[in-house]
């Protein structure tokens, strides 16, 4: 990802080519690391650059691979490329997809070095049907450079990569149900230990990495650690692809410094409010983060203070909430989402989903009673943390629990009026 950072990204570019990409370094860091790095090495490294992971979760990345049982003769272990970019409002994978494949490509030969993994997956969102086509071409480049297959570069270490186009579902995004679906089952997540660096696809050791994390060890194995933190004057490494979108007049992509702040992305980036518009609230990670409002403008996008500030970083890309816009309707549109995306493993989800988004559409209708109210409050704390098998009914929770915290009045006046106002 070495470009300017304030660089604003645009979807209509044309994918670099192989022998584009090398004539501007790419493949060196494979060069690298077949010829004198050993795996450990690798891992160590990027553990040292304190890469977190960039799919939401913003675990060290190094530290997730060095679960990874090493030295045992014959063992298959696999790395799988999580492409499955279905969070509302998020799009960074998408750019990186469609725009330099080959640096996906290369961060996943480097990253199944370190790991000693012999078979890859990219998994992809059904959608991304341009996508697709960049990616297979690419594959299909690498192949014939020799930088995927057997014997790599002779050295010694094989890898193969195949293209997987998921279904549709978004829990896909959630690793474990990414590997029930790459083996033909329901995509429902797995009861964890084991973990699936230990026991993942086929019951074998497997990561799973986020695309745009993927795409920054290239980079970490070219200029090192320290090069990576400097990037940052934040507590937290590198860079970030932070997106912003909604009723500003400049909505997009950007690589920027982590722990630029919320404010800057809005008023530096993203051009401001659209004249007539004017800024109640945000989703500052993708639909399932909790609304940050004014006065949080100024937070840093990073891990630890989105946190403090009662969020999460998420996926980095924004989500705006006008003063024109409904706060129910916002709401009840994500719930909607949600409630058809459970994969209805457990009651709580199954159940209470579909309940939640019946309560706020019957509110935005003009059908709500005050009861109401409390009810959605009770569903976010019966649907919160550690109450279902995985994250999804959690992060369905965020935007309403944090809606009620910020916007009661609205939801209050819609039932007193019994009626939606900006209808």
């Amino acid at each position: 990802m070495e470009r300017p950072l304030t660089q604003h990204i645009n979807f209509n570019s044309t994918a670099l080519h192989l022998k584009d990409y090398e004539s501007v370094g790419g493949y060196r860091a494979v060069h690298k690391v077949l010829r004198s790095m050993e795996p450990q090495e690798v891992t160590k490294l990027v553990q040292e650059a304190d890469l977190k992971g960039r799919g939401g979760a913003g675990f060290n990345t190094g530290m997730k691979w060095s679960f990874v049982p090493m030295g045992i003769p014959g063992q298959t272990k696999y790395l799988i490329a999580n492409a499955d970019e279905m969070e509302p409002g998020t799009f960074k994978d998408r750019m990186l997809l469609e725009g330099n494949p080959h640096q996906l490509i290369e961060g996943m030969v480097v990253s199944a070095y370190a790991i000693q993994a012999n078979i890859s997956y990219v998994f992809l969102r059904w959608a991304y049907k341009k996508a697709a086509r960049i990616i297979e071409h690419a594959i299909e480049e690498a192949y014939a450079a020799g930088y995927l297959g057997k014997n790599i570069l002779g050295s010694g270490f094989s890898l193969e990569m195949h293209l997987h186009t998921g279904v549709g579902r978004y829990i896909c995004g959630e690793e474990t149900a990414l590997l029930n679906a790459l083996e033909g089952k329901r995509a429902m997540p797995r009861a964890k230990p084991p973990f699936p660096q230990i026991s993942g696809l086929f019951g074998q050791p497997t990561v799973v990495n986020n695309v745009e994390t993927l795409c920054n060890i290239p980079h970490i194995i070219n200029n090192g650690a320290d090069w990576f933190k400097a990037l940052s004057p934040d507590s937290d490494a590198g860079t970030k692809l932070y997106g912003v979108s909604g009723k500003v007049n400049k909505p997009g992509i950007w690589e920027l410094p982590m722990g630029t702040t919320v404010r800057e992305l809005i008023d530096d980036y993203a051009g401001g409010m659209i004249k007539g518009f004017k800024f109640r609230g945000a989703l500052p990670g993708g639909a399932s983060t909790d609304f940050l409002v004014e006065e949080h403008l100024d937070v840093k996008m990073d891990y630890k203070s989105i946190s403090a500030a009662g969020s999460r970083l998420g996926t980095g890309t924004m989500v705006i909430l006008d003063d024109q816009t409904c706060p129910v309707g916002f709401v009840h549109n994500l719930e909607h989402f949600f409630a058809q995306e459970s994969c209805g493993w457990c009651t709580p989800c199954r159940e209470g989903l579909p309940w939640t988004e019946k309560l706020l559409l019957s509110i935005e209708n003009g059908k709500g009673r005050m009861e109401d109210l409390d009810l959605l409050e009770m569903h976010t704390q019966h649907m919160g943390p550690g109450r279902t098998f995985c994250a999804l009914a959690p992060g369905a929770m965020e935007p309403l629990q944090s809606g009620l915290k910020y916007f009661r009045a609205d939801f209050e006046q819609h039932i007193k009026e019994k009626k939606c106002p900006w209808r």
